[in-house]
This record gives C-alpha cells, structure tokens and sequence, in this order.
C-alpha cells in the first residue's frame, strides 16, 4: 500500500508543479529569484501567460459587411474590356459594348451582371454569341455562369444568380482571409476574425483584445494596395499641371495613348522644400503589387526620422523585373502606390528580385504600407455596421468583478464544505484549489483567450468540482451507515460514485462542445474553460481526493472513525 500511495504522490506532486511554472513561471526565458520571490514580477508574469480577451483587457470590436455586388461589377467590367478586345481581333464589327443597367445589392450597394453588345446588323450573332459566352465562362472559376440572349442587332450576356451567389461567397471568404493577414500583422495577441450575421448577410466579425485604435484599423482594412512599377517615359521630366504633361507626351515615340501621367510629390533636399508636379510613364506595367513576396518598413538613409519600404518579388516578377531594368539602364523607373508616384530612381543595374520605395515616410505611415502592401487588396469595398472600443477600466472592473465573485464563490464552497463534512472537507479543498491550477496552466499551455463568460465557466467548475466529491462522500457516509469498516467503506464509494462523476462530467463535455462548434467567441470562451475544468475535475475529484484518503488510512494499522 505505501509503494501505491507513494507513486501517486510523486504523479501528483509532479503534475502540480508542472502546472504552477506553467501559471506563474515566464515562458520566453529561463526563470530567476524574482520570478518566484516578487509579486509584482508573479503578476506580470501572469498577464502574459493568461490571454484575456476583449471584455476583460479592452479593444476595438468591429463588425463590417462585404459589398460584394463589387466583385460583381468587377467580373462584368473585365469582360467588356474582353469582349472588344475579342471582336476587334476576329475583326467582327460591333456598334458599342457596354455595362448593362445597374442593380441594387440587397447589403444596399450596387452591382453590374449584364454585357451588352450592339451590332450593326444580326449576320454574326451565332458566332458572336458562342465566342463571347465561351470566353467569358472561361473567366469565371466555375467555368459556366454567362448566358446570351438575342434581341434584335442587341446581344445580351447576363451572369447566373447561383453562380453570383457563389462569387459573393467567394469574395468574402478571400476578404476574411486578406483581413485576417492584416489584423494579425499588427500583433496583437489571440485576434478573433470569423463569419458574422446569418446566410447571405457577407459580414465579418473582428475583435482586437488590447487594441484601442479603431480608426488605425480601419484606414489599414480599408486601405487598398495598388502598387505598380512603371519606366519613365525617355527625355521627359517633371510637369507644373497635368495638361503640360500630356502635351509633352504627344510626341513622344508611339503616340499619346502609349504614355500616361501621373502626380508626383518630389522630395525635399536637405533643408529645402519638396515640390508638387507631374510625370510621364509608360502604360505597360512592368511589376504589380499581386507579385509581391514582402514588404518591410526600415530605416531610411535620408534622416534619422525618415523611413522607407523594402520589398521583394516573386520568381515570376524577378524574371521580368530584372529583363526591363536590364534593357533600360539609366533610364528611370516609378514606384505608383494607389495611382500616384511615391519615388522615381535611376535604374543603375539589373535589379532582380528586391526593391525599395522611398518617400520620406514616417514611422507609422511607412508600417502601415507595408502591411497594406503584404497582405494584398481586398476584393470588394467593406462598410462598418458596428464599432465598439472597450476601454481597459472597464475590462479592470470585469476582471475584478469577476475574480470577486469567483473568490467568494470559492469562500462559500470551502466553508461548507468545512463545516458540514469537517476534516475530509479538506481534502475537498485541496482537490478544488488543485483543479483551479491545473485550468488555469492549461489555458496558459494552450494559449486560449480567457474572457468574462470563462470566467463563469470557472465558477461553474467550482461547482462542479464540489458536485463531485459530494456525491463521493455521501456514498462512503452511506456505506458506513451499513456497518462497514472505514477503509472498506471508502473503497466502495469512490467505485460508486465514479460512474455517476463519469456520466455527469461526459454529458456536459458534449454540450459544451456543442456550445464551441456553433458559438460565437464568448460563448466559445465559456465552453472552453468548462471543458478543461471538468477535465481537470476528473483527476483531481477520483485520483487525487481518493489519494488523500488512501494515505491517511495507511497512517494506522486500522482506522476505526473518519471524520466525515
């Protein structure tokens, strides 16, 4: 019996201690004396290994809707550029193509789905219709969607309302994805970014524990990333007006249509001023931001308070980026963010895969680019429905509520427990108060987001717990009743009872993972903290509790009372 007894205590003694360096212990270092003999450092060390979550630390929470009747009007728009592009290569001649009429979104925004083409006569109608329709399902991932319809010397092409529907899911899956890499490149500890609303809604959920810039947030979102690279037109320079620029350009080898002008802000030299104008650039694009591998905010030589971007292509864009700057050296290239020129630099060598855009950024203007620019564009325009900022007092106030009521609810189990089971309510107590470490160190391992309703997960634990070892110590007062010996006793009510724990304990786990698949993030919070604290229950309610009794049983030859 005492080798039994002992090799329980050194399991229990070890998971006990596993669970307090996991709890109190720092987690990205070696601990030291003031990890263990300060309190202040105890704390902190606990706000960094517990996560809470939005209610309890403060943030932003914001709930936004795709509008994805955008991402509509933008398949439809493509494909009037293709289908001139089409009819003017098979030489077919055509009156117009054009957008059909504009539709009201049932999110209250607007979208296109029709193509209309107009033709001189109805000769070609059958080709026209068969290549159109071909080319457009092409275009489409479903590869099918656009119907034609003739009506007269008018052919109509309209986009299926099922695969709308799943172009608009597909839309605000993809901005999910593109806001979920821009929320959690600004670092912030256990974001929550999910689907909101019910079908058909497109809305999306975001809350940033410890995020108080709702604005930053937003501009970031909302923010697009349209970054270009384009060669300087050949012998042309800065221009006061935009008309100076596109006259310059009439001349220019290829015609006007071959050039395009843009503004650019030219950077102050060293103690003078910067100055407002306009430039030439070719039409052709030699990189866009799609082929883009990263982008990152850093130090510029200019000045000491001066930053710029430093990217790096993908293979593809390497390959064509380095042939262009290889055929046009010492001629100019500019960097075009969102149809403005941010810099302009001499192309001194090949360049291949790596970049840099200068401007005279600050700090934060410079790392918010470059998150824009490594996370991509959304693929429809968002619009907020609900934005909320929860101050950290009042996260304080949740937090010490809740600890207070926790405390008191733990003061009240203990004293009962005391008074109406006297010594062998100790063994509750030292089980519950075990069963809260252990939660607590498994949220920590875990790094799961403690929040207000986890916290009355872990009150409902404690009652839990205290269900469970009720029903132990009734079963042994019961056995004692019957004339059995203590240590006999004890024995048959633990095995009683332990299919009863067993059966409450599984019961409730598969409601509260029931209460995870299909909640929302507190509703999660608080299934999440039952399920480990009824886990941990097991363990401390069967195997620790009847450890304790099992070794003051061992302490006599035969113990003849329990103070139970």
């Amino acid at each position: 019996m005492g080798k039994k007894i002992r090799t329980r205590a050194i399991m229990i003694s070890a998971v006990s201690l596993v669970a307090l360096y996991v709890v109190c212990m720092p987690h990205q270092r070696w601990p030291n004396v003031k990890d263990i003999s300060s309190l202040s450092q105890i704390k902190d060390n606990l706000s960094t290994n517990i996560h809470l979550g939005l209610d309890l630390r403060g943030g932003s929470h914001l709930v936004m809707q795709v509008q994805t009747g955008d991402a509509i009007t933008n398949i439809t728009r493509k494909n009037v550029e293709s289908a001139k592009a089409k009819l003017q290569e098979k030489n077919w001649p055509f009156t117009e193509v054009r957008e059909g009429e504009v539709s009201l979104d049932p999110s209250g925004g607007r979208y296109v789905d029709e193509v209309i083409v107009s033709l001189p006569d109805t000769t070609r109608n059958s080709e026209i219709k068969s290549e159109l329709e071909t080319d457009f399902n092409n275009h489409t991932p479903e590869g099918k969607g656009w119907q034609a319809a003739d009506h007269g010397n008018t052919i109509v092409f309209k986009l299926s309302q099922d695969v709308q529907n799943k172009e608009r899911e597909r839309a605000t899956e993809l901005a999910l994805q593109i806001i979920d890499n821009r929320v959690n490149q600004f670092g912030v500890t256990e974001p929550l970014i999910q689907r909101h609303g019910g079908e058909g809604s497109y809305q999306i959920l975001i809350e940033m524990p410890g995020w108080d810039d709702p604005e930053r947030v937003k501009n970031n979102l909302n923010a697009d990333s349209n970054l270009e690279i384009r060669l300087q037109a050949k012998g042309t320079s800065t221009y006061n007006t935009r008309e100076e620029a596109e006259t310059a350009a009439r001349p220019l080898p290829g015609g006007a249509d071959q050039y395009e002008a843009f503004p650019y802000s030219e950077r102050a030299n060293e103690g003078g001023t910067g100055r407002e104008g306009w430039v030439i650039l070719e039409k052709a694009v030699v990189v866009t931001g799609l082929e883009m591998r990263d982008a990152r905010a850093m130090s510029s030589s200019v000045g000491a308070q001066s930053y710029e971007i430093s990217f790096s292509l993908t293979p593809g864009g390497a390959t064509r980026f380095g042939e262009v700057t290889g055929k046009h050296k010492d001629d100019f290239l500019a960097v075009v963010l969102n149809n403005r020129v941010k810099s302009i630099a001499r192309i001194e060598s090949q360049i291949t895969s790596q970049g840099r855009i200068t401007g005279g950024f600050s700090k934060k203007a410079a790392e918010d680019l470059a998150l824009t620019l490594r996370s991509g564009a959304l693929p429809a325009k968002v619009i907020y429905l609900e934005e909320q900022t929860v101050g950290p007092s009042l996260g304080a106030d949740s937090i010490r509520q809740g600890v207070t009521a926790s405390v008191a609810g733990l003061l009240a189990v203990v004293a009962f427990m005391l008074f109406y089971y006297r010594l062998s309510g100790v063994n509750a107590v030292l089980a519950l108060v075990l069963n809260l470490v252990l939660l607590l160190a498994a949220l920590a391992m875990f790094g799961a987001t403690l929040t207000l309703p986890g916290i009355a997960g872990v009150i409902l634990t404690i009652g839990m717990a205290v269900d469970s070892n009720v029903l132990i110590f009734e079963r042994i007062r019961e056995e004692m009743r019957n004339g059995k010996v203590v240590a006999s006793a004890v024995d048959v009510g633990f095995g009683k009872a332990f299919l009863t724990i067993i059966d409450t304990h599984v019961t409730t786990i598969v409601s509260a993972i029931f209460l995870f698949v299909f909640g929302t993030g507190p509703i999660r919070g608080f299934a999440v903290t039952l399920v480990v604290g009824l886990l941990a229950n097991l363990f401390t309610a069967v195997f620790v509790s009847r450890t304790i009794f099992m070794w003051h049983l061992n302490r006599s030859a035969r113990v003849e009372t329990l103070s139970i």
